[in-house]
Order: structure tokens, then sequence, then C-alpha cells
């Protein structure tokens, strides 16, 4: 089976930039898309060029069933918008 080397989308170099100049934030690049520690949490963002991209079988399929944070976004806004509101722990 051919590999081909995973190609991010155009927003992401720009979001990992701003990511990085806030403090306490660490930008990890390279795991589908990028992974966003924040308070001694760890989030998991695939990474679109707009609302409308679709995603690929495996990513489907990680989102439907991965127990950990995942989360599709395609702007910084979304991704502040879930680190800096507080994770219910009942759920």
């Amino acid at each position: 089976m051919k590999k081909y080397k995973h190609r991010a989308d155009q927003n992401q170099n720009e979001i990992v930039r701003l990511l990085r100049q806030i403090p306490g934030v660490t930008v990890e690049k390279g795991h589908d898309d990028i992974l966003v520690g924040y308070k001694g949490i760890t989030y998991w963002f695939e990474i679109k060029r707009d609302g409308k991209a679709s995603l690929t079988r495996s990513e489907e399929l990680r989102k439907e069933g991965w127990r950990g944070h995942y989360s599709v976004v395609w702007s910084l806004e979304q991704i502040l918008k879930e680190i800096l509101t507080p994770i219910n722990k009942e759920e």
C-alpha cells in the first residue's frame, strides 16, 4: 500500500503560529493535524480549510471512535473556544 505524505491545509501554519504566541499553550504538529496542550489537557484538532471540507474515511472513523478530545475546526477562534471552555468532569 502506497503511503502518502500528509498535506496540511493552508490555514494550519498560521493557526499554529498564533497558538504558539499564547502563554501556557503548547502545539505539536504531525498528528492529523495538531495536538494542543493547555492547563494539563491535550486537545486533538483536525484542521480543515473551511466548514465545507470533507473528512477522509480514517478521519471519520477517528471522530466516531476516539475517546479523548478530537475536534474538526477551521479557525483559531474555534480552537480557543474549546480550550478556554471548562470541561464538564461528570460526562
